[in-house]
């Protein structure tokens, strides 16, 4: 997938906050899949952050400051793509939708140099559409887009995939 495409199906309902428009990202990631779990269970194994290394294999060295879940307001430190990041939760509707700033630690986030990931739930009779779309600024952001612009879409799906497992019942 091109970012192009990616654009092309983004989520309308995902909430960005100022200077996040994917129209305007050095990067950008849609994917999206059924997963068939309710909600509640498919939200259990994204707040639970320090699990994610258990599951998804592009995650390392998850540390929640003040806290064991992720909730509004949280602090992060992990790895992911083989960077070391600090985030922070600045959307978080239980259930149906997260999104946390990602930047380099000791930095703060901004739309000069940092990602903006998202977490879109909606449930479809017993199961549950999950959607997660993901925006990066700045040189980093578009130093990945040229040399392989299909690495955080090719990610998300494995977390996707990884997440329909667990939710499942492995």
């Amino acid at each position: 997938m091109t970012m192009k495409d990616d654009l092309a199906h983004r989520a309308p309902e995902i909430h960005w906050p100022d200077g996040f428009d994917p129209a305007k990202a050095d990067l950008f990631s849609h994917n999206e899949l059924l997963i068939d779990a309710p909600s509640e269970r498919v939200w259990q194994h994204i707040v639970d952050a320090t699990k994610w290394p258990e599951w998804y294999p592009n995650s390392k060295d998850i540390r929640i400051v003040d806290g064991t879940h992720l909730a509004q307001g949280t602090i992060f430190r992990w790895t992911t793509f083989g960077l070391p990041l600090e985030s922070k939760i600045n959307e978080f509707v239980p259930c149906t939708r997260i999104g946390w700033y990602g930047y380099a630690p000791g930095t703060t986030p901004s739309a000069a140099n940092s990602f903006y990931h998202t977490w879109f739930l909606t449930p479809e009779g017993d199961a549950c559409r999950v959607v997660t779309d993901e925006v990066g600024m700045g040189k980093n952001a578009a130093h990945l887009r040229e040399t392989d612009e299909s690495l955080m879409h090719r990610g998300h799906d494995l977390w996707l995939a990884t997440l329909k497992w667990m939710a499942e019942g492995r």
